[in-house]
């Protein structure tokens, strides 16, 4: 039976009637998929959105009481606070061992930027054998899970686009030597385009404009999914979140989730000391009493090179997007199935099927892409707390070919990072005169979970000294 009326009725009813003008010159298959998508929407909670975000013009304005955020420092300050960050190390170990830690990493893009075809998290990335971004996350979730007695499970957000290589991906590799049953893969949610009248567009007669919703969708695609369901009967309480192009995260810390579980957070940040006032990270700030991640974008000038009277940035924590989240947490947010964050307007150049049925590519911006962002779930929080993280410990992202945050720059950091843990363990490293490592050196994250796991592998292999020029992987 045609659908159409039904449809008619639904969409007419929030004036987007437009979206079934080619009914007719549609296949059987077609008609299911355009009635698929649209069934899809909820046309209520959109037509509120493109009120507030769309017809109007939107500006996210930035709190005039702007404060900088506190975090706990890198090195404890104090014998109070190096007692604290003892036993929080000791609370992480042990929720670790009980399996109340999982990981989630959000992976639904593509390698275009790396001029990589293919998931971004497939792209090669070892300095000597080539690992790919998913290897190094594989093989270090893995041998987390024998350093502490219990399989960490693996939470992995792709896209519709990418959803079936990443698992193809995953299961020519024999996921790694994980097992199967430790992987869970899900769907980022979309949200369809929309023209500056308020009417959804069209990418083919028989299929709306769609995009992802976001990193913040991540939350909500984890209660559609049944993944918190899931976790929830393995007695899941916290989630390591990390983003798939930044392979020098630790996925997992005791002493980030010690300290999380002890201040009673709900949700919890690494930070870095920025290198610059305008950095291309989100800078914490506080206001209003609460947490809050502001762009480096929108960050006014007079604040972001605003110093202490030691000559230190006062905005000087960045978010490399690195966070603890408890699951009850993202449950409240979750509720109902909608998901309660801000959204944010992103004016774009949006391909559309005119009223002719003909395809247009518009040379500027035609419409609003609406996407939510995972660190505007802060406020929200009841509890919150910042750690400084070592930037050359926990991150390299991998956004370029080349240049800053690049394929290259990553590379690099990775072969420092393995080299000072040898060097920590009594191994000679060769440098060169400016003090770079002279050889390409790579730890497999299945030896080498932390300067403790190589310590012990040096020892147990008799490893001294690494030549000169040497490219070698030590597994």
């Amino acid at each position: 039976m045609d659908c159409f009326d039904e449809l008619l009725k639904k969409t007419a009813a929030f004036g987007q009637e437009q979206l079934l003008r080619f009914w007719n010159e549609l296949s059987a298959e077609q008609k299911k998929e355009l009635s698929s998508e649209i069934d899809a929407i909820d046309f209520a909670a959109l037509a509120d959105l493109i009120s507030k975000y769309v017809l109007t013009s939107n500006h996210n304005s930035i709190p005039g009481d702007l404060t900088p955020a506190p975090y706990f420092p890198l090195d404890p300050r104090n014998a109070e606070q190096k007692e604290l960050y003892l036993r929080a190390s000791e609370r992480g170990e042990e929720l670790l061992r009980a399996g109340r830690v999982s990981c989630l990493t959000v992976a639904g893009g593509q390698g275009s930027r790396l001029g990589f075809d293919g998931p971004k998290g497939t792209y090669p990335i070892g300095p000597v054998t080539g690992r790919t971004l998913f290897g190094y996350f594989a093989e270090s979730i893995k041998r987390a899970g024998e350093k502490y007695g219990k399989k960490l499970s693996w939470y992995i957000m792709t896209s519709l686009l990418n959803r079936e290589a990443t698992e193809t991906f995953f299961k020519e590799n024999n996921f790694f030597g994980l097992a199967s049953e430790q992987v869970f893969f899900f769907n980022q949610g979309t949200m369809p385009a929309c023209g500056y009248d308020g009417k959804l567009l069209l990418a083919t007669k028989s299929s709306l404009s769609l995009s992802p919703d976001g990193h913040g969708g991540t939350l909500l695609a984890l209660r559609k999914s049944g993944a918190l369901d899931r976790m929830a009967k393995e007695g899941v309480d916290f989630l390591s979140y990390f983003q798939v192009d930044n392979p020098l995260v630790p996925v997992v810390s005791p002493l980030f989730i010690g300290l999380h579980d002890l201040q009673k957070s709900e949700m919890s940040a690494i930070m870095l000391a920025k290198t610059g006032p305008f950095e291309k990270l989100g800078n914490f700030c506080v206001t209003g009493g609460r947490l809050e991640i502001i762009e480096y974008s929108d960050l006014p000038a007079e604040l972001a090179e605003s110093r202490n009277p030691d000559g230190t940035l006062r905005f000087i924590a960045g978010s490399p997007a690195i966070h603890l989240i408890s699951r009850k947490f993202i449950e409240n947010l979750t509720s109902g199935g909608n998901l309660r964050l801000p959204w944010h307007r992103a004016d774009k150049k949006v391909p559309y099927i005119d009223d002719a049925g003909e395809l247009v590519t518009p040379e500027s911006p035609n419409a609003v892409k609406l996407e939510s962002f995972i660190f505007d779930a802060m406020p929200l929080a009841k509890q919150t707390m910042v750690l400084e993280g070592d930037r050359k410990s926990v991150f390299a992202p991998t956004k370029n070919r080349t240049g800053v945050d690049s394929a290259e720059s990553c590379r690099e950091m990775l072969i420092e990072r393995d080299a000072k843990y040898l060097e920590a363990a009594g191994v000679k490293i060769p440098r060169t005169s400016e003090g770079k490592v002279d050889a390409k050196i790579e730890l497999s994250p299945s030896v080498a979970f932390d300067a403790e796991d190589v310590a012990m592998y040096v020892k147990a292999h008799k490893i001294t000294e690494i030549a000169r020029g040497a490219e070698i992987c030590l597994e």
